[in-house]
């Protein structure tokens, strides 16, 4: 048994205690509440009467279980209907946002403004005392509370890759609301409720108190305390017993969602996991057959396209091609454009940013050329996943954490092949020994956290490969690795290019050591444009830019007697220099690459270099 599971067994045993208690009242062989016995009353706790007698000589214990009645189905309920409407409203808001959120989150925040006990007060005095009207009360009270939980939780979590991923494959917003945003969020909600059910006994128990919940001659814990009040003096035990239930309920609550918060959390699960957030699977959208591309066709030939956000050009006329077998390196420094030219590939830009200008033009399988930077989301959706496949850097951050490894697979699978039972987890298992994970019968049933950072790195390949594209780009994929899984992440990129002959794969990258091992072209990138582009052999042994220079020349496998460190930073997109981007921080740049932009040379047949100066350079 699990340490977790361990630690729910006391407040767990007490709370069923509690509550089978209040349940069974009618048919535990109580007295009745309301049988008074003048002449005993203020007596002490006896045979007949175990905590003694209040002040019309009924039956304390039987009054304190029937109050608790009244209090817990006060309390939780309350809870549970705040629950529900808070929680609706914050995913709603949090994840649409705009005018949603005005008229949910922000709207259920006006009740904030009010103090909590007067809001009940005004509730109860417009509807009047009693069991129901207290409920609605409450419910209003704490709805803005969950509200506000949810929907920072909820805004903490869409912007996450693997709700991306939910949006690209097409499903619906309520349906990655239900399936994967929800039970993300669900530890903070638990700690919410048991903070929800103390605070609510407390009013319930302040407003009988005040003679404003719930009606004599139904007990409760806030009428015993009334009550007894009045009697400190002559008998003080009868105000122990009904505050000693009080304290200890919310006390044992707020212990039992506090353990069941790291129980239930699925980051903290090793074994089984909660059923519950195990994903049904789904019939998929269409049957794909493989069928071979001309061989003299380009894979994808990207032509002068831009990116802008509003009127901010971040991406200028970049041009790229990628032939079958190819692998092309993008490289550059952080700002310049790498990522941001592969998710357009995807269909995957922020939703504030749009492709202005250009094309990338795209060659099917079955030989069809698609201008990927005109497709609309259904159209890029098709392509997405089967076609062309992703691997994002961060594959913590990739991967659902409350969904199993080989569920995600099967999701990615089944959204483009009609295929379930036996032979999907067949699949998926041959898909995690094919990236090299250890033991896949046993750890396609692991979630994200049981693996290391390297074979989540490994199962962010496989989610990628699942449909064998013909086009993989990687970004930045061993970034967070240590030397010795980056070498081996390299092996399997090298493994999988020699398995599949025709794949072409853009790996965006940043280090040059990774260039040389990996890629036979690579693309230099700086603030938005292709300064330098050709064969990797070439290009490393004689660079036709001062930027590529520079950047081989600041790297230890550059073999340079002195390692030297590009002078400046890379400009801002809203302050791009006049003419050459990089003639700022070039020490080549005359006044005439400060005054125009250079435009395309051709050093040789495969080399292309945007400098004045390249002649120069080496």
């Amino acid at each position: 048994m699990k340490a977790s599971t361990r630690k729910l067994i006391l407040p767990g045993t007490i709370v069923a205690l509690i509550v089978a208690t209040v349940i069974l009242a009618p048919v535990l062989p109580l007295q009745d509440t309301r049988g008074m016995d003048i002449p005993h009353r203020f007596a002490g706790p006896s045979a007949a009467h175990w905590l003694g007698q209040d002040e019309f000589g009924r039956d304390v214990l039987s009054r304190l279980i029937w109050g608790g009645r009244a209090s817990l189905f006060i309390a939780v309920g309350s809870a549970v209907l705040a629950a529900i409407a808070g929680t609706t409203l914050g995913l709603l808001g949090g994840y649409f946002r705009g005018v949603v959120e005005l008229f949910t989150v922000r709207a259920a925040e006006i009740i904030l403004c009010l103090p909590p006990l007067l809001l009940a007060l005004l509730v109860v005095t417009i509807l009047g005392a009693g069991t129901w009207p207290l409920i609605l009360a409450l419910t209003i009270l704490y709805t803005p509370n969950y509200a506000r939980v949810v929907y920072a939780a909820t805004q903490q979590v869409r912007g996450l890759d693997f709700v991306t991923a939910q949006r690209a494959m097409g499903t619906h917003p309520l349906k990655i609301l239900v399936r994967t945003i929800l039970p993300n969020v669900l530890p903070p909600l638990l700690v919410q409720m048991s903070l929800v059910v103390a605070s609510a006994m407390v009013i319930e128990s302040g407003l009988s108190f005040l003679g404003l919940g719930v009606v004599p001659p139904t007990p409760s814990w806030g009428l015993m305390i009334r009550a007894a009040r009045g009697a400190m003096e002559v008998a003080p035990l009868l105000l122990v017993w009904p505050s000693l239930a009080l304290a200890g309920t919310i006390l044992t609550f707020n212990l039992l969602c506090d353990r069941l918060q790291s129980a239930l959390d699925p980051r903290a699960v090793t074994a089984g996991g909660a059923l519950w957030l195990r994903p049904r699977s789904r019939e998929a959208k269409k049957p794909v057959t493989p069928v071979a591309a001309p061989a003299e066709a380009p894979l994808l030939e990207i032509s002068d396209m831009s990116i802008a956000v509003h009127d901010m050009e971040l991406v200028r006329r970049v041009s790229l091609t990628v032939r079958p077998g190819e692998t092309v390196a993008l490289v550059g420094e952080s700002g310049s454009g790498k990522t941001l030219t592969g998710l357009a590939m995807t269909g995957l830009l922020p939703d504030t940013l749009r492709v202005t200008g250009g094309s990338a033009v795209y060659t099917t399988r079955d030989g069809t050329a698609v201008d990927l930077a005109k497709l609309d989301e259904e159209g890029i959706r098709k392509l997405r996943g089967d076609e062309i496949s992703m691997v994002f850097q961060d594959a913590a951050a990739s991967l659902n954490p409350v969904l199993r490894i080989g569920d995600q697979l099967g999701e990615a699978i089944q959204a483009h092949h009609q295929i379930s039972g036996e032979a999907l987890q067949k699949r998926i298992v041959d898909l995690l020994r094919h990236v090299g994970i250890p033991d896949p019968e046993r750890r396609h049933r692991a979630y994200p956290h049981e693996l290391s950072g390297g074979q989540r790195q490994r199962a962010m390949i496989a989610l990628a490969v699942a449909n064998s594209p013909r086009l993989l780009i990687a970004d930045e994929p061993t970034t967070a690795l240590d030397p010795t899984i980056q070498a081996q992440i390299l092996q399997l990129f090298a493994q999988l290019k020699k398995d599949t002959p025709g794949m072409g794969m853009i790996f965006v990258t940043h280090d040059l050591a990774v260039v040389a091992e990996i890629a036979d072209r690579v693309t230099v990138m700086y603030a938005g444009e292709v300064v330098e582009e050709g064969p990797v052999s070439e290009v490393f042994a004689r660079p036709r830019h001062p930027y590529t220079a520079a950047l081989i020349s600041s790297v230890p496998e550059s073999g340079a007697e002195r390692l030297t460190a590009i002078p400046g930073t890379v400009p801002s997109p809203r302050n791009m220099p006049t003419g050459c981007r990089f003639a700022p921080r070039c020490g080549f740049a005359t006044a005439e690459c400060e005054s125009r932009s250079p435009k395309a040379d051709h050093p040789a047949a495969d080399r292309v270099t945007r400098c004045f100066r390249w002649e120069n350079v080496t």
